[in-house]
């Protein structure tokens, strides 16, 4: 079984004040629980204070999202190895927030992925189904698009170090979550597609957590799930009692 990892996107949340005063109680914290991995994912104002916050520690910084270019004329973007000069280790991509609200596409996340792993970024995919797609019987066909695409130029060795998150969209800030049994069906069937894209060691490898109003009274029954390696929490994050919360829950 892979090592519980449980990762707090802040999104548009905290300034630097507040993202190092959060980084400070998680870092201390999650000492408790060195059986989790753990990461979080200040805005890209707080990246450089919190990475100090967390530098020697065992959490890992993520980027909420990045360009596939190292450099050129792309106003508002990020680097992916201008994330490295701060220290991230990780950056979440394909976010429903950013695929729904911005227009990213499965080529653009594809595109991420490859050049977020030439840099040394650990990429953190993000694949999941709106409330419609479900209701019309399309959960599958739509994760299978996503995490194909993301995948696609990715070597089976770079696949087993990568994470996958299911968020249904239709769960994400709503305060409805997938039951233990529906995340279940879909890590089961994403497991199954890295199986036959990438081999079954990296399907065994590769861990997939679940996004999508995840909450301490929650967390514990996800990741009972055999194919649920953690959480991708939202909302529950920017409270360290809460988030510190699920990762204890995260223990099994």
């Amino acid at each position: 079984m892979a090592r519980p990892f449980v990762v707090g996107n802040w999104k548009m949340h905290k300034t630097i004040a507040e993202a190092r005063a959060l980084a400070i109680a998680v870092r201390d914290g999650a000492r408790a629980f060195p059986e989790i991995d753990v990461a979080v994912a200040p805005p890209f104002t707080a990246l450089a204070a919190v990475a100090e916050v967390l530098k020697g520690s065992t959490i890992g910084l993520a980027a909420q999202t990045m360009h596939e270019a190292t450099h050129g004329a792309y106003t508002g973007e990020i680097a992916p190895t201008m994330l490295r000069d701060l220290g991230c280790t990780h950056v979440i991509l394909g976010h429903s927030e950013r695929r729904h609200l911005f227009g990213e596409t499965d080529i653009n996340v594809m595109k991420k992925a490859r050049a977020a792993l030439d840099h040394g970024l650990v990429p953190i995919l993000c694949v999941g189904e709106t409330l419609q797609e479900r209701e019309t019987s399309r959960t599958f066909d739509v994760v299978e698009r996503q995490a194909e695409h993301a995948l696609r130029h990715i070597t089976p060795q770079e696949a087993a170090g990568c994470v996958l998150a299911y968020e249904p969209v239709w769960a994400i800030g709503t305060g409805k979550t997938a039951s233990p049994a529906q995340a279940q069906e879909v890590h089961a069937f994403l497991r199954k597609l890295v199986a036959r894209s990438h081999g079954d060691s990296v399907a065994r490898s590769i861990r997939v957590l679940y996004g999508g109003s995840v909450k301490p009274d929650n967390a514990a029954s996800l990741i009972s799930e055999p194919d649920v390696d953690g959480s991708l929490v939202g909302g529950a994050c920017l409270e360290t009692g809460s988030f510190l919360g699920i990762v204890q829950a995260s223990r099994g």
